[in-house]
């Protein structure tokens, strides 16, 4: 895949569903007899994905999915798991490189993803509803970082980078050190799920929040991920300052005229994320 390429309209992955319409593109990990495993193939191929969504304006949103009921139950025991017992390390760390550049993608792309999150959302599966920026879940949702339950660290992909910025230090620790699955209720009591909704109006909820992002201006949308993401090794000065230049910046595309304009006019504006 050539990201400067990459056109939304026509792509059609392999190893996952695509969709795209009205400046959102769907994501649906889809293999629902499994919940959704993650191969090496898909994984290259997410990483890939998210990579060339930096060139693609045209993307306001993704919302990131799985199919039939459950989210994803994060690697392959069989198609994966077992193939890294007979791995050499350097690929095993190509391997674990390559999982972590997905998280990477997925956090430097400028769109907002938005994940529906239903059923089993485990190991993998968890950082990648992690990695996003919302998360709407069903009571039914049940996500657990498990990779001490196979002999790992949980360290894995960026989890105790990110996940006790989410959800607190020692909330993050017990889930990274137990495996142990977290309910639903304790996801969003905690911060992890932003609200949970009813399994069948999820996609809907999710699209619905996908589109009002999507209608929004779309180049600031990117300035506020890219500040979100950067501003989290800075001081409060450094912080400050970059946020004025990112501002100075939106203060000159022509949303921030339209919104002018429209607001002189009394009527909402149409943004066009330039």
């Amino acid at each position: 895949m050539n990201p400067e390429t990459f056109a939304p309209e026509t792509f059609a992955p392999v190893h996952f569903g695509w969709a795209f319409d009205a400046g959102v593109a769907t994501v649906t990990l889809d293999r629902p007899e499994r919940k959704n495993p993650l191969t090496f193939a898909s994984y290259a191929e997410l990483r890939d994905c998210f990579r060339a969504l930096a060139y693609a304006p045209e993307v306001r949103a993704v919302l990131l999915t799985g199919a039939g009921g459950n989210f994803s139950s994060g690697g392959d025991v069989h198609e994966i798991i077992g193939p890294l017992t007979a791995m050499a390390m350097p690929e095993l760390l190509a391997f674990t490189r390559m999982t972590g550049d997905l998280v990477k993608a997925m956090r430097g792309c400028p769109q907002p993803i938005i994940a529906a999150i239903d059923g089993v959302c485990v190991g993998a599966g968890a950082i990648l509803a992690m990695a996003s920026d919302i998360r709407l879940a069903t009571p039914a949702a049940k996500t657990a970082f498990l990779f001490t339950r196979v002999g790992l660290a949980g360290c894995d992909m960026g989890a105790c980078a990110i996940l006790p910025r989410l959800i607190g230090q020692g909330r993050a620790s017990e889930l990274l050190f137990s495996g142990r699955t977290m309910s639903a209720e304790e996801g969003e009591r905690w911060g992890f799920h932003n609200r949970l909704v009813d399994p069948s109006a999820l996609i809907d909820e999710a699209m619905a929040t996908a589109r009002a992002i999507a209608a929004g201006p779309g180049f600031a949308h990117g300035i506020t991920k890219t500040q979100l993401n950067m501003e989290w090794s800075v001081s409060l000065d450094v912080a400050i300052e970059m946020e004025a230049q990112a501002q100075a910046i939106c203060m000159q595309t022509q949303d921030f005229t339209r919104a002018f304009e429209a607001f002189a006019a009394k009527r909402a504006p149409v943004f066009e994320g330039n």
